[in-house]
Order: C-alpha cells, then sequence, then structure tokens
C-alpha cells in the first residue's frame, strides 16, 4: 500500500486532477501522507523581478497557484503537507522524489506552461523517466 504520496503541483487543470487522483489513493490508506510540492522555477522568478513585482506580490501569484490544490485535500479529510523548492521544474521534482523515497508521485500531463513544454520536452516525461517510484502521469 502506498503510504508516502507526492503530488508536483503547478495550479494547472492537469495538476488539480493529478490532486484528485492522489486523493483517491490516500483515501484507501489511513496512513497515507500527501506532500504537494510547488517548484518555483528559476527563469520564471528572474522574469518576475524583471517585471517589477515586488515579493509580496509574487508570493500571492504563487500561493494563488496552491491554494486550490491544498482545498482538494483539505475538504477530502486527507492528510497532506505542502513543500516548495527552488529550480528547476524537472530534475528539482526528480532529485526531490528520490532522495525523499515517496512511494508513489502523481504528476500532471501538462503545466502551465506548453511553450516550453513543446521546445524542451514535458516535466512529466522527465519525471516519469528518471524518479525511482511509479508514477502516475493524470491528464
Amino acid at each position: 500500500m502506498y503510504q508516502k504520496i507526492l503530488v508536483a503541483a503547478d495550479g494547472s487543470d492537469h495538476s488539480k486532477r493529478a490532486a484528485q487522483e492522489a486523493v483517491k489513493m490516500a483515501k484507501a490508506n489511513p496512513d497515507a501522507v500527501v506532500t504537494l510540492l510547488y517548484v518555483i522555477d528559476y527563469e520564471k522568478g528572474r522574469t518576475e523581478v524583471l517585471h517589477g513585482q515586488s515579493s509580496e506580490e509574487v508570493h500571492l501569484e504563487r500561493r494563488k497557484h496552491l491554494v486550490p490544490l491544498e482545498e482538494i485535500f483539505r475538504s477530502a479529510g486527507v492528510a497532506f503537507e505542502t513543500k516548495t523548492l527552488h529550480g528547476i521544474p524537472g530534475p528539482t521534482i526528480v532529485k526531490h522524489a528520490n532522495e525523499a523515497g515517496y512511494d508513489i508521485v502523481f504528476i500532471g500531463s501538462r503545466g502551465l506552461n506548453s511553450l516550453q513544454e513543446m521546445v524542451l520536452g514535458s516535466v512529466s516525461h522527465k519525471v516519469a523517466k528518471r524518479v525511482q517510484a511509479p508514477v502516475i502521469i493524470v491528464k
């Protein structure tokens, strides 16, 4: 039974559906704990600074992406924690998942940046290839 569940989140519709699927898995095991992981992309952070956004505005914008996902777990009564890391999303998720020893990882098939996915390949594909635990990619 999966007990330590990681959900990679970016606030996209696909990550919301991934969270809903993780809830189903977590409800099957009362001891399951979910970590909702949000990676702050270095490139995006640089763009926010260049456009003159204050740190408070940036923080509120990021929280806006996480609150609906947190509510999915809260309303389902599933224990969860939110973790924020800085880095390039794919490698950062992989490193964290492998180092922390998650039993399973949920990730949306597409994120918020579709142009970057077309040019560089999707984050979900990179995660599925490199994470040592089973990965469920949710459409």
